[in-house]
């Protein structure tokens, strides 16, 4: 069994026309249920819209941050062959202030958490994918909450990819296989979820070998 841990973007939210809106692709769009499809086995997705890597949001309240709800999934879902965290778009926000680099090593805290846990088969630690996110801009509604977002979005890869190495982990840059949609700026198109669902399926079964 494969866990997504993630944002929005895996939960499935189109572009934002309006604050507050709270729409969803219908089942099968979003990736993580195209990469299922593909990898024909069972995905369990947990999206949460907003969710940082490891920062209480100060706006939208403390039950965003990543780090204090993931062990209480890895012990709910266990055993979890798999987890590919795909988070950082949240941190982004200028409100949070950080660089690529922060954003990178509060991805790897959480990666360091699994690989810590007793979540896998038989008592062992989950394999671990870290996804860096779809490199954002500022557009549409959002654009003001994410002042100064896409050149911290365009630096979360490289830096992510050296905490992949560091803990062992594999590595997916979505930003390779997809775009954001213009409306906002954030959120991913249909075609886009469909181009990084294949993507990860790919990653997948080459990890597995």
């Amino acid at each position: 069994m494969i866990l997504v841990f993630g944002d929005s973007n895996s939960h499935g939210t189109p572009a934002i026309r309006r604050r507050g809106d709270v729409a969803r692709f219908p089942e099968g769009t979003p990736w993580p249920d195209v990469m299922a499809d593909l990898l024909g086995g069972r995905v369990i997705v947990e999206g949460q819209p907003g969710r940082t890597t490891v920062h209480d949001d100060p706006v939208e309240g403390a039950h965003k941050n990543g780090l204090t709800v993931l062990p209480a999934l890895l012990e709910s879902h266990r055993p979890v062959e798999m987890v590919l965290i795909m988070l950082g778009t949240n941190d982004c926000k200028a409100r949070f202030g950080l660089r690529g680099w922060d954003i990178a090593a509060g991805i790897g805290r959480l990666a360091e958490v699994i690989l810590a846990s007793n979540a896998g088969p038989a008592g062992a630690p989950p394999d671990v994918m870290l996804i860096a996110p779809v490199p954002i801009e500022e557009a549409g509604v959002l654009a003001e909450m994410y002042q100064g977002g896409p050149a911290r979005s365009r630096a979360i890869a490289p830096a992510l990819r050296a905490e992949a190495k560091r803990l062992g982990c594999g590595f997916l840059d979505a930003g390779r296989h997809a775009s954001v949609d213009p409306v906002d700026g954030i959120h991913l198109t249909a075609e886009a979820h469909a181009a990084l669902g294949r993507a990860a399926a790919e990653a997948v079964r080459n990890r597995r070998g």
